[in-house]
């Protein structure tokens, strides 16, 4: 059984979370070459402005055509500028569970940016559109994106031994890919009953997984089987995790 999420739109207090367009792919090239979001992420590197183009005119629709996901581009609602990414993937149509990845772009961190965007994401998956279970993995290093996960509510279920990979940045700025245990948390509609939603202080860089391929801006195929141990890698884990 196969769907697509509908092509919507998601606000909160001070954001819009839409689908991309071409007016986004400078903001989304400079947001993508930070070294936080390349040594947490799987994303190219150098993030080049064919790669952020191809993403945001093509690559992220084609998820939500494709029955994998859906992406948003997170905006300010009073600058419209872009301060991040929320993509779903691996979507299970069947259980009803999917899995999330983020981007908070350097310019917007500090503002709970992420953990508002992510939270929006999460109800609108619960409240309208029938959800049973939402989950996020991290890298065991990346505390930033975990406290962003326990701020939503989401609970600790579990250790994957060496199921990732993060890349550190050598004395000469070269990057070097290296094994990580990856973290999963799990957020299901009753974890939200009593959580407060006003509170956005906490902020993480990305919260992707790890491995080449794993759904980040800028990957042609292999969003929909990109678990870990097959060829198109883990999840992502920058403030995209």
């Amino acid at each position: 059984m196969t769907t697509t999420f509908p092509d919507v739109t998601i606000s909160t207090d001070r954001l819009v979370l839409r689908a991309f367009e071409e007016e986004d792919v400078t903001a989304l090239a400079e947001m993508m070459n930070d070294e936080q979001v390349t040594a947490w992420t799987s994303a190219p590197h150098p993030y080049t402005h064919t790669d952020a183009h191809a993403w945001a005119t093509r690559q992220s629709h084609a998820e939500r055509t494709g029955g994998r996901g859906i992406v948003f581009a997170v905006t300010e609602f009073l600058t419209q500028r872009l301060v991040g990414v929320v993509h779903l993937r691996n979507t299970d149509w069947r259980i009803r569970a999917t899995e999330v990845g983020y981007v908070t772009a350097p310019w917007a961190r500090g503002e709970g940016y992420a953990s508002e965007s992510v939270l929006a994401v999460a109800q609108w998956l619960f409240r309208d559109r029938g959800f049973a279970r939402f989950e996020l993995r991290t890298a065991a290093d990346n505390t930033a994106s975990q406290q962003v996960a326990q701020k939503i509510g989401c609970i600790s279920e579990g250790v994957l031994r060496n199921a990732g990979i993060v890349r550190t940045q050598a004395a000469d700025g070269s990057w070097t890919d290296t094994p990580t245990d990856v973290i999963v948390w799990g957020l299901v509609p009753e974890d939200l009953d009593d959580e407060d939603t006003d509170d956005y202080g906490y902020d993480g860089h990305s919260g992707y997984g790890y491995g080449p391929g794993r759904g980040l801006p800028g990957h042609d195929a292999g969003y929909a089987s990109a678990r870990q141990g097959d060829s198109t890698g883990s999840a992502i884990g920058a403030h995209w995790n």
